[in-house]
């Protein structure tokens, strides 16, 4: 009887109703969307990193590095030496290295020039086809296979750089001959085929530009002088030979853990290279994005404090004008406990309502910033999970919030005087 009485009395005035629960709900979306986003970031960004020591890579920005070739979400710093970087990636101390060759992408989605290793080191399956062979064969990622509607023996043309909108190389074709299982990481949203396809193409590209800008002095040299010709066609072959082949980096794991303190000096002091620790980058990353997010955390909080004086104010007032009810209760036999109880349980629904529709709230809004972000960073946030032992402690807090909002109320309903308030009725 009391709970139902309870119910009834939050609506009696349904715009104060209103306002505190809207108040509470903007606190607990808050913080519920935060305690979502940043779980889900920092699981997925370590995730991606498992089993990555150290990223050999151009010269430039370590966070850049990192970001570009372990979670494709940068620009790179620049290409490396194929060769330079092998005589690293053979070292006794190097139990596994996976090379990468960036440059084209499809429809936005970028196309990786890698070894099947990189599969593995996702824990990635081809759930249908196989893994990419020869020259210009691919395997998809699960969500460019869903998005794209690509199917095993489709063709498709890159197109060169970052942009949707660049130069497309018509004159080559992928064909997918593998579609990866779904992981949930980074390689979701990869187009993978060998190191030789990204030569391919560009090695044409590069070769058309030199022919146009050197296209008014070839002649020339030609009957200048027949030996340096010849000196020029070996050059020009050397070029185009496997030395000086480039790729973008080579993400490192090592046998000797500690030669991941030392090879970021040596390498950077003896080659033009760097290594990068993504643990260390990526630990600057949340300490940045962490000095956002407890701003925020901070302001939902403070938000709450508001909501809460708004319930305790409320019920206050509502005691006020519901005195000579409280003493007729009192009369039909109610205890002054249950007129404590019933002031205490429309604080506690007012909290129920609040926190519970927060809660949606805050998923909504994961939803529809899980979809912006997977379009600009191809990075994908569940917004049905749940995280039991945070968002359990936030319930207890929004209750507790209740619970002394509604004490003061509470307590002047448990001191009720039956006659005193009667004679004043």
């Amino acid at each position: 009887m009391i709970v139902k009485i309870a119910w009834k009395n939050i609506w009696f005035k349904p715009l104060n109703t209103i306002l505190s629960i809207i108040l509470l709900a903007s606190s607990v979306a808050i913080i519920t969307l935060l305690i979502l986003l940043q779980q889900q970031f920092e699981e997925q960004f370590s995730d991606n990193a498992n089993d990555i020591d150290l990223v050999l890579g151009a010269q430039g920005s370590p966070l850049q590095l990192v970001l570009s070739s372990v979670y494709q979400v940068d620009t790179p710093t620049g290409n490396i030496n194929y060769d330079s970087a092998k005589v690293w990636m053979k070292h006794p101390f190097i139990e596994k290295a996976i090379p990468l060759a960036f440059g084209d992408n499809y429809l936005g989605y970028k196309i990786v020039g890698t070894t099947p290793d990189y599969l593995i080191k996702f824990g990635a399956k081809v759930a249908k086809g196989r893994v990419f062979q020869k020259t210009m064969e691919v395997v998809i990622g699960s969500t460019i296979a869903e998005k794209l509607n690509l199917r095993l023996g489709d063709h498709f043309q890159g197109t060169h750089g970052d942009a949707k909108e660049g130069e497309v190389h018509e004159e080559f074709e992928y064909k997918v001959v593998g579609i990866a299982s779904p992981t949930g990481k980074v390689i979701d949203n990869l187009i993978l085929s060998n190191i030789e396809s990204v030569w391919a193409i560009h090695d044409e590209h590069t070769h058309e530009e030199e022919n146009s800008s050197e296209e008014g002095h070839h002649e020339e040299e030609i009957h200048t002088n027949d030996e340096a010709h010849i000196h020029s066609d070996e050059c020009n072959h050397n070029h185009s030979g496997q030395s000086n082949k480039e790729i973008t980096s080579v993400l490192l794991k090592f046998r000797n853990k500690m030669a991941i303190m030392t090879w970021p000096r040596m390498i950077g002091q003896n080659t033009k290279m760097q290594v990068v620790s993504p643990a260390i980058e990526i630990n600057r990353l949340f300490t940045m994005f962490g000095i956002g997010l407890s701003t925020l955390v901070y302001l939902a909080y403070g938000i709450m404090l508001i909501s809460g004086i708004s319930i305790f104010i409320a019920l206050y007032n509502r005691l006020k004008e519901r005195k000579y009810e409280f003493a007729l209760l009192r009369l039909q036999g109610a205890t002054r406990f249950q007129m404590f109880s019933l002031v205490l349980l429309e604080s506690m629904f007012l909290c129920i309502v609040g926190y519970f529709l927060g809660t949606i709230i805050g998923r909504f809004a994961l939803k529809v910033l899980s979809g912006a972000s997977e379009e600009e960073f191809k990075i994908r946030f569940n917004s049905l999970d749940v995280i039991l032992e945070k968002e359990l402690l936030l319930f207890l807090m929004v209750l507790l919030l209740g619970i002394v909002s509604a004490i003061l109320p509470a307590i002047k309903a448990f001191r009720i005087n039956i006659s005193k308030t009667l004679a004043n009725g």
